[in-house]
């Protein structure tokens, strides 16, 4: 007895591609799309395709069964959704939509993140419609008078400016404060990686040394199983957010415009 796929169903609606849209990119009848939905496993030329054209792993919407007996591969060739090159390839709307879906848990781990509010204005608004319904919202900053971003801005040759830009974008996060279920705290780590986690879904930014994060690919990342990628990069952000302190801006003061 087959079950829904539902991972090709998720997959779907993040990126808006409707069945009768996939159905014509493998050139099979939408009728066979649908048996797809509903746990038929296609033949390998159209997983191929229709992988290809949703942009994500094959493997991801049809694991490979394990041998009966076999050790578990930890989900590591299941939980990659998908790539992009650099930041900016991936699509507002995944952006949007992750963070409009989420219903359990928002986490950002950056030094500055201004091109999360610069792309979508109404973030804070979001997230603390998120939180209102119970939504645990962290955001993590990096410390702007602390030596990791001295240390950044340094490598990145632009000295000061990372400090300058993660002042500005923490103005937009001042409503966040009083509001129950939000919390901003500030970091003096060094970052391999931002990570921007709802749910089960996550987006890695790894960083390359003396390049911005923005010039650097994206991982999407869905867990799949308790020792993978995932939950390794999730712990992380814990153990970061364990070592960070409140946000407080009224002592430390922050730039009286978001602009960057």
């Amino acid at each position: 007895m087959t079950s829904v796929n539902e991972r090709l169903h998720s997959v779907l609606a993040q990126r808006g591609v409707s069945p009768e849209s996939l159905a014509e990119a493998c050139e099979v009848d939408p009728k066979t799309v649908s048996r797809w939905l509903g746990g038929r496993v296609p033949h390998r030329r159209h997983r191929f395709r229709a992988a290809q054209h949703l942009c994500v792993e094959e493997t991801f919407l049809w694991p490979i069964p394990r041998p009966q007996g076999s050790r578990p591969d930890a989900g590591l060739g299941t939980e990659l959704v998908g790539t992009y090159q650099n930041r900016a390839s991936v699509p507002r709307d995944i952006w949007l939509q992750l963070l409009a879906e989420a219903r359990e848990e928002i986490g950002v781990l950056v030094f500055s993140g201004t091109f999360f509010v610069q792309s979508n204005p109404r973030v804070a608004k979001m997230l603390s419609e998120r939180a209102t319904a119970g939504v645990r919202v962290r955001l993590c900053f990096g410390d702007p008078s602390g030596q990791a971003v001295v240390v950044r801005g340094r490598e990145e040759g632009i000295g000061d400016t990372l400090a300058a830009k993660i002042r500005a974008s923490l103005t937009y996060y001042r409503p966040l404060l009083p509001e129950p279920g939000c919390d901003v705290r500030l970091h003096d780590t060094t970052l391999y990686a931002s990570l921007f986690r709802y749910d089960d879904d996550l987006l890695v930014n790894p960083h390359v040394w003396g390049q911005p994060a923005s010039a650097n690919p994206v991982l999407h990342l869905k867990r799949a199983d308790a020792t993978g990628w995932f939950d390794s990069y999730a712990q992380s952000f814990e153990t970061i957010w364990a070592g960070a302190r409140p946000w407080t801006p009224d002592e430390e003061g922050t730039a009286a415009h978001g602009q960057d």
